[in-house]
């Protein structure tokens, strides 16, 4: 199964779990007392730079867009906002 995915979409989806938790982390950081509020905008800003740089890459001729390259981060990206989270839940509190 896991086969069957291109190699492109693995390099996304391991930059997104790279960016996710550093996303996680800090807004974790800077909102500690509200560790929800932290985590929506840190999710927020995931999906914007997923999709953006697609979104980018269409716009100006510079890249090749794919949706499916922005889902790939995405789902990194939430995947590293959770090892943060469980970080920062277990270890931190």
């Amino acid at each position: 199964m896991f086969n069957k995915i291109e190699g492109d979409k693995w390099r996304h989806f391991f930059v997104g779990i790279i960016m996710g938790a550093a996303l996680q982390g800090f807004s974790s950081f800077l909102l500690r007392s509200n560790l929800l509020f932290a985590t929506v905008i840190a999710f927020t800003i995931v999906l914007a730079i997923s999709y953006g740089f697609e979104l980018f890459s269409k716009l100006t001729g510079l890249g090749r867009y794919d949706f499916m390259d922005a889902v790939a981060s995405a789902i990194g990206g939430v995947i590293g906002m959770a090892l943060v989270l469980v970080a920062e839940l277990y270890i931190f509190h």
